[in-house]
């Protein structure tokens, strides 16, 4: 392979698309794999996770100051280390939110936000927190791809969680755990309003930010470290649309799931 395939912005998109495939789809495995564990083994496989972590920041710091290619997928592999870190603790149900109860039906709407916001807050609190630990660290830096993706993965998770929230047409709660199960009492289906337009607006210029910032990049680490950023953040771009379109995404990861363990106990008014 020559070299400046090695640079091409298409190679650096498929590792994006792979990666983010590969490293959901291991999350997923594992989640399921302790679905019906008790929460002290939970807890147990988050501690164990938590070399990835390390290695995450490690990488994180240590790419700030190159430029290169490599430093730019170096910096891409440690922000989803990051990233996959916290969302493996909170799919594990470890680091969620104080409220872990359905909500009520006939709430009014200030009370149904607070309830919605403490199955998570704890979570949200951890990744503004993280995210503000990156900034401080790596604004001004040489090679920004780290600080970048994570930050396109918090905004576009905000978001997908404000449209959950807000109402979508479709929304998929086959990978949701047994322990997180009160969450999706908090979704609405509906048609999509002024959230959903917010939403791809502002991710549908992100990416035309990326790629125009791709195609006037000057050397090679500038040209993968876009072209990382314009993958991650079209597949955001397209997760919001599986909201709305009818589309079978959960058939990219459910071939590799491990079958879930029946539940014999007798489900709740807000059981599923």
């Amino acid at each position: 392979m020559k070299e400046q395939d090695v640079h091409s912005p298409w190679i650096a998109a498929f590792a994006a698309l792979f990666l983010w495939w590969f490293s959901t789809g291991a999350i997923l495995v594992v989640v399921r794999l302790m679905e019906r564990r008790g929460e002290a083994a939970r807890r147990a496989v988050v501690v164990a996770a938590l070399p990835v972590m390390g290695l995450g920041i490690w990488g994180y710091e240590t790419t700030l100051g190159a430029g290169s290619a490599g430093a730019a997928y170096g910096a891409f592999l440690s922000a989803l280390a990051i990233w996959g870190w916290i969302e493996l603790a909170f799919l594990l149900g470890v680091i969620t939110g104080p409220n872990a109860h359905a909500c009520p039906a006939d709430v009014p709407e200030w009370e149904r936000f607070v309830r919605a916001w403490g199955t998570l807050a704890f979570h949200e609190i951890l990744l503004v927190a993280v995210l503000g630990l990156m900034w401080a660290t790596g604004a001004g830096a040489a090679n920004p791809t780290g600080l970048w993706t994570f930050t396109m993965l918090y905004a576009a998770r905000v978001s997908a969680k404000l449209n959950l929230y807000a109402g979508v047409p479709r929304i998929n709660v086959e990978f949701i755990p047994a322990h997180l199960r009160h969450m999706a009492s908090h979704f609405r289906l509906r048609r999509p309003g002024w959230v959903f337009a917010v939403a791809v607006t502002g991710l549908t210029l992100a990416l035309a930010c990326w790629i125009e910032r791709a195609i006037a990049a000057g050397d090679a680490g500038a040209l993968t470290g876009h072209a990382l950023l314009a993958a991650i953040t079209g597949l955001a771009l397209l997760e919001h649309w599986l909201m709305v379109l009818p589309l079978p995404d959960a058939k990219l990861w459910r071939w590799m799931m491990p079958a879930p363990k029946q539940d014999k106990r007798p489900e709740g008014p807000h059981g599923f």
